[in-house]
Order: structure tokens, then C-alpha cells, then sequence
């Protein structure tokens, strides 16, 4: 552990190497593009190119590639060699200004929801600066952005970066009224992950695990989690050497990981790095799922980033902490000692708060898919109705200016625990509310609704995108004012009243809860297709072309790619079920049940009467009926699916997803039934108790 310091960074291109390895000037310039987002000169581009492949090549690394995020959720590279031809048939090791500028992937292939047709192949990818290059499996990874021939943009960091700018715009315009002296404001992200490890040899016997990424079928084992031993429990040896290896291997490319602990569901885990800002984080964390899976194989197991791959525990997420910062250091969501005085945290607040409700279909949106649709509402995971959470202190104070009424700051409190040889503890202004799905945390907010599995760049260009609309507003209306202060309280207090509506500090799994939320006006999409139908809502589209991170165009193509993602992964879930049960699961209930009767004919025989077993064979057989009926109604909803692309969403949702549900539960009562030696895949205790 003492050499951490040294290994952390080393294999990124990262400050300390650029300032070592470039002309003075060129430094300077590359990091003003990066501290400034200011455009980068290309004459520099082929001394930072030489720079970079030199610095890769003493690191071992032989190719290069263009590392992007396009919309399939994950990474894409193709790699180049550094070779270069000479005459006498030897080669140079060669990396060019325009090789590091641009690449030409093949963009026919990648989803476009319609921007792109097959036959228009043509893709560019351009450099990122803002984002490090960094050293993978001996080749160097420049970081980029996708766009078509035509220059529709077809990937994640795009309208990523162009929401940053937007927000950076629009807070700087509103600290400007303040008299603070910034250039930019940054959004900072710090992306919690939880996931679960199982052992490699049961993941391969499960076709559903490999398939789809969950367990289709499952009967819940005598213990779950109801014991809670699991939640902070000692971490397990081979788990611990996973953890282990993982942030060495995350440390070297400069990921701040910085907490690791058992989750509550056994098996489950979390890793939560330090706050960077957020085009970063989304770089960090792409490459952090793919390094825990890699870094797993190597120890015989298999790390499961699905939102729900088993029913009954907790489900994983991925809560996104964010927050803004200026270019001088400032936290613009810290509260300060007393909130109530601090007129600028107040107005930031009073922006998240009227951002979260404006656009809450958008944040619903961010985190849509077929897996988090298991998982919200359930087992700790926030509703699918969004909220906010901030606290009784933040409460309190938002009530006073709401009703125009003088609010007391209550004192700081310790609590004494009774016992004199531990020091007091000082006691937080509120308590934690973990079925709020955007809570406020003290400095930060943390939006818990995302699933294990997202980039989270989607999420963040929402948050971000929002709240520098309702910036843009803000600050169209105090830079007209005459009484800058007099305004500033006015806007607040209006402010508040028309958005406090999204504020909910109680129960979000209480029954009462939807209807109050209805009541308040407020959405509820509980579903994937449901929530997507939203996307394309006139005053979503205005917000983003008035901050200019998506035309209608680029809107629509992801509503439709995010909608056939949807409807593709539920036919190949209905199409793995129907092959378990075909090939796996009824051949064993049918041949327990014939083993079963053939012990009672032989029994018979001999003049024993085994009423017991008669017993167990005909409620398996008409069990077995049932399952082959329900088999048979999956079979049948899959030939009908619509062609239209919203309709087979909705279709998937309301009647697919139900007849795979009918089948599981009759399949789960036998697993029951059969004995463990004929069931034919490993059960839940099998997979997540013996690691």
C-alpha cells in the first residue's frame, strides 16, 4: 500500500506526464483547452502526438485506438499498430497529429435510431483532450467523440460535453451577479457501483446468466438477505484478492477508487471512487465495469453488472453523487455554516429543485431499461416516481421562505451514548433517506435511481442540461433587475412555492405514497416504454435545443434506439426462457416425476402401498401440465409481437413480461418439488453462498 502513490497515474498520459514531455508552450496550450474547454490549436497536435506514442511506447503499448462511447451502452475501439513502412523493409514506430485528431470507424454498424442508414458507412471519431489518454492491454486509448459522415452525433460523450458547457454557461452567468470573479463551473460526479460476484463454474451452467444477464429462473433459498449479516460483513478472502487487484488495476489508470464493502445482498458488493468531474467520471467508470470483469475471470469468478440478476435481494445500482464547482474551487451546493444567509447556495438549491421537477420525466428517462424496471421500488431501491429529498434542517428553511416566516437555526447536537471513554458525536442537521431517488447529502446530491449497468454519461446530461435551463432563466431575470437583492429573494420565494411540490422527505415505499404523488401533479412511469413515450414531449425538446446539447432529430433516434434496446432484451429473455424450459427444466420435472412412478409400480408390485408417492406424483403432473400450458402462452405472445416500435414496447411490457413471470412461478414451486441432484442448474444457494 505504500506504494500507491508512486503506481497511481502511471499509466496515463496524464499532467505530470504532459508537463514533462512537452514544449512549454504546447503544455500551456493543451491545458487551457482542457482547464477552459477553449478550442485546441491543431498546430500542436503533431507534438503532442509524438509526446503521447513515446510515452506509450517506453510503456509497452504497440498499437493505438480511438476509445469511444457509442449508444450500445458500452466502449468501442479498433486498433492500429504505431508501424510505420520503411524503404529497406524495417519499420518505425510512428503516431501522427492527424492520427491522434481523427479516426474513421465503420459507423453503419453502431445503433443510429435512424440517423444513419446501413449503406452510409462513414464514421469519424475526433480526440477529447479534456478526457486523459491512458495505456490498456499494451495499446494507448485516446479518448474521442462519434459522429456520422454528416456529423450526427452517434455516441455518449458528445452531448455529455456539450451539456457541461451549457451549465458552465449559465452558472457563470448567475455568479457573475454575485461579483465572483470564475470562468467555468464544472459539473463533478462520483459514481457509486454495485455488482455481484459468483463463482465461474456455476455462472456457466445457468444459459440464462450468459444470455441475459439475469436468472430467469429461480426459487429463493431458505436465506436471503433478511439476516443483514451480509451488509458490511467481513469481506471473504477471494473476494478481498478481487478487490484487491481491482484497484491496483484502477489506481494505475488514475480511477480514484476509494471504498469497497460487502452490499446487503449476498454476493453483492460496492466500489464508490472519489468526485471528478463528470466527463471523467464517465470515462472512469466505463472503464472501471469492464476492469471488474476482466479482473474477476482472473480469479475464477464472474462480476454480474445487471440491475436484478436475482429475484427476492436487493437489486443493483449505481448512485450518481453531483454536484457543481467553479474554476476557483468553490462547491456551489456546500451550504455553508448557515444556509439561510447564504443567498447564492439558495438560489443553486432553488435551480436543482425547480430543474428535478420541470424535467422529472427526463430524469426518469436517464435511467429507463429492462433491467432497472426490476429493480425500482423495491428492496431499497428508490420508486420510479422522482423526488426530492433534502433534509429537515434544508426542510425547515424552505418553509420559512415559502411562508414568509422567520426560521430559528436549531444548534449543533451531539449525542451522548452513555458511555465516557467515547468522544461525543456531532449529529447531522438530518437523517438519510434511502428511498428518495434525488437526495440531497450535505454537499452534494445523490440520485439513486440508475442502474448498475448504465453509462452514466445519459444521466448527466439530463441533470446538467436541466439545471442550466432553469439557470438560463434565472439569470435572464436578475440581470434585468434593478434591486439585484430585492429580485433574488422574490425569485426564490416564488421559486420554491411553484416547485416545492417535488420535495418529499417521508416513505417512498409507503402504499400512500403514489397517490399522494399523484395528487401533487406529479409523474408516475413505471416502465421503460411508458417513461420513453415522454422523451419527445414539446417542452423537452425546447429545453434541449435552447441549450443546445440535442436537436429533435438526435432526440428521437434515442428514444427509438433506447425503445428497440427495450423490446430486443425482453424477446431475447421470452426466447432464453422458452429454451430452458424446453430443454432443461420440463425434461427434469417429467423425468423426477417418472422416476417418482416408476418407484410406486414397483412398489405395487410387491403389494406395498405407497400413497405417499402416488400423492407426489400427481400434483407433480398437474404442476408440470400447468408449466407446459404457460410454456405454450409464452410461445404464442412472442409469435404476436407488433412490428411498430412503440407498440412492441408496450406489447413486451404488458404481455410478454407477464407470461414469462406466469412460467417462472410454476417453474420456481417445482424447483421446490424436484430433488436438488435432477434440477437441472445450479440454485440460488448454489450461486450466491459459496464464494
Amino acid at each position: 500500500m505504500s506504494k500507491v502513490p508512486e503506481m497511481f497515474g502511471t499509466m496515463v498520459f496524464g499532467d505530470s506526464a504532459m508537463r514533462e514531455r512537452l514544449p512549454k508552450e504546447v503544455y500551456k496550450a493543451l491545458r487551457h483547452t482542457i482547464q477552459n474547454g477553449t478550442a485546441l490549436n491543431p498546430q500542436i497536435a503533431d507534438v503532442v502526438a509524438g509526446a503521447m506514442k513515446d510515452w506509450a511506447v517506453e510503456k509497452g503499448a504497440t498499437h493505438f485506438t480511438h476509445w469511444f462511447q457509442p449508444m450500445t451502452g458500452i466502449t468501442a475501439e479498433k486498433h492500429d499498430a504505431f508501424l510505420s513502412p520503411l524503404h529497406d523493409g524495417k519499420v518505425i514506430m510512428e503516431f501522427s497529429g492527424k492520427e491522434l485528431i481523427k479516426g474513421e470507424p465503420d459507423a453503419s454498424s453502431f445503433p443510429s435510431g435512424g440517423l444513419r442508414a446501413t449503406f452510409e458507412a462513414r464514421g469519424y471519431t475526433t480526440w477529447d483532450p479534456t478526457s486523459y489518454a491512458f495505456i490498456k492491454d499494451d495499446t494507448l486509448c485516446i479518448p474521442t467523440a462519434f459522429c456520422s459522415y454528416n456529423g450526427e452525433i452517434l455516441d455518449k460523450k458528445t452531448p455529455l460535453l456539450r451539456s457541461m458547457e451549457a451549465l458552465s454557461k449559465q452558472a457563470v452567468r448567475v455568479l457573475h451577479l454575485f461579483g465572483k470573479d470564475v470562468t467555468r463551473v464544472t459539473p463533478t460526479v462520483g459514481p457509486e457501483q454495485e455488482y455481484f460476484l459468483i463463482d465461474k463454474e456455476g455462472y456457466k451452467q445457468r444459459p440464462d446468466l450468459i444470455l441475459t444477464g439475469r436468472t430467469l429462473f429461480g426459487a429463493m433459498p431458505p436465506k436471503g438477505q433478511e439476516m443483514n449479516d451480509h451488509y458490511f460483513g467481513s469481506i471473504r478472502p477471494r473476494v478481498k484478492a478481487f478487490m484487491a487487484e481491482l484497484d491496483e488495476e484502477m489506481w494505475k489508470l488514475g480511477i480514484y477508487s476509494k471504498t469497497e464493502h460487502n452490499e446487503v445482498a449476498p454476493g453483492q458488493h460496492e466500489m464508490a471512487p472519489i468526485f471528478t468531474t463528470a466527463n471523467i467520471a464517465t470515462d472512469h467508470n466505463q472503464i472501471t465495469m469492464e476492469l471488474m470483469r476482466r479482473v474477476a475471470e482472473r480469479h475464477g469468478l464472474v462480476c454480474l453488472l445487471h440491475e436484478k440478476p436475482f429475484e427476492g435481494v436487493n437489486g443493483s445500482g449505481k448512485h450518481n453523487n453531483w454536484s457543481m464547482s467553479t474554476d476557483r474551487g468553490e462547491n456551489l451546493l456546500d451550504p455553508g455554516k448557515t444556509p439561510m444567509d447564504n443567498a447564492q447556495f439558495m438560489l443553486f438549491l432553488t435551480a436543482v429543485i425547480a430543474a428535478v421537477d420541470d424535467y422529472q420525466d427526463l430524469l426518469r428517462i436517464s435511467v429507463a431499461s429492462a433491467g432497472n424496471d426490476h429493480r425500482l421500488g423495491a428492496n431499497e431501491a428508490p420508486p420510479a416516481i422522482v423526488s426530492m429529498y433534502v433534509g429537515d434542517e434544508l426542510e425547515a428553511i424552505i418553509d420559512a421562505i415559502t411562508n414568509g416566516t422567520d426560521y430559528i437555526q436549531g444548534m449543533q447536537r451531539s449525542m451522548d451514548i452513555g458511555v465516557r471513554a467515547l468522544p461525543p458525536i456531532p449529529q447531522d442537521n438530518s437523517d438519510r433517506n434511502r428511498t428518495s431517488p434525488f437526495a440531497f447529502t450535505g454537499n452534494k446530491f445523490e440520485f439513486r435511481m440508475p442502474g448498475s449497468s448504465f453509462n452514466i454519461a445519459c444521466i448527466n446530461i439530463m441533470i446538467n442540461s436541466a439545471v442550466a435551463d432553469i439557470l438560463m432563466r434565472f439569470a435572464d431575470e436578475l440581470e434585468q433587475a434593478i434591486d439585484f437583492e430585492s429580485s433574488l429573494n422574490q425569485l426564490i420565494r416564488r421559486e420554491l412555492n411553484t416547485h416545492k411540490r417535488i420535495l418529499f422527505n417521508g416513505n417512498g415505499y409507503s402504499e400512500a405514497w403514489p397517490q399522494e404523488a399523484e395528487k401533487r401533479g406529479l409523474h408516475n412511469l413505471p416502465s421503460t416504454p411508458v417513461a420513453l413515450l415522454h422523451y419527445t414531449d414539446p417542452e423537452n425538446v425546447q429545453m434541449f435545443a435552447r441549450q443546445g446539447v440535442f436537436s429533435l432529430t438526435e432526440i428521437k433516434s434515442r428514444q427509438d434506439i433506447t425503445m428497440e434496446e427495450y423490446a430486443k432484451t425482453i424477446h431475447i429473455e421470452a426466447l432464453t426462457s422458452l429454451d430452458m424450459l424446453d430443454k432443461m427444466i420440463i425434461p427434469a420435472c417429467i423425468s423426477y416425476s417418472n422416476e417418482l412412478a416408476s418407484g410406486v409400480a414397483v412398489k405395487a408390485q410387491i403389494g406395498i402401498e405407497a400413497s405417499t408417492e402416488k400423492e407426489m406424483v400427481k400434483v407433480l403432473t398437474e404442476r408440470i401440465g400447468l408449466l407446459v400450458q404457460a410454456r405454450d402462452e409464452l410461445a404464442e405472445a412472442i409469435q404476436n409481437e407488433p412490428d411498430t416500435l412503440n407498440e412492441r414496447g408496450l406489447y413486451e411490457h404488458e404481455i410478454v413480461i407477464p407470461a414469462m413471470e406466469k412460467a417462472r412461478t410454476l417453474a420456481d414451486d417445482l424447483e421446490h418439488r424436484v430433488a436438488k441432484n435432477v434440477w437441472p442448474v445450479p440454485t440460488y444457494a448454489d450461486l450466491l453462498f459459496y464464494v
